[in-house]
């Protein structure tokens, strides 16, 4: 009789909880919303935004790709394998330090 009433309890406990999906609940998901111009943007969790017009975002990446920054590395230097990690230049005492086994 006892567990009848627990398990009765447990079930309508569980009917009443709010039904909401994992993905609702999760942080971080993509957020529309509408720049001061009026124009609609995505706002993604990491500090990235597209513009949801493709000819707007196709746009601004071609006058993102004019800033060097945005390049990769420059010719000759190191390091920005497949365009992460940081460019170091030739020469940089602090990354160049060739062997460093004792002879």
């Amino acid at each position: 009789m006892y567990v009848r009433r627990m398990l009765a309890s447990c079930l309508l406990l569980f009917a009443l909880l709010p039904q909401t999906s994992y993905a609702e609940a999760l942080p971080g998901k993509p957020v529309e919303a509408v720049t001061a111009s009026g124009d609609k943007v995505i706002l993604h969790p990491n500090g990235r935004w597209e513009y949801v017009d493709t000819s707007k975002a196709r746009e601004a990446k071609e006058v993102a790709q004019q800033y060097p920054e945005n390049q990769g590395c420059p010719p000759g230097w190191q390091g920005g394998l497949l365009g992460f990690g940081r460019c170091i230049p030739p020469g940089d005492p602090d990354f160049n330090h060739g062997s460093r086994i004792g002879k």
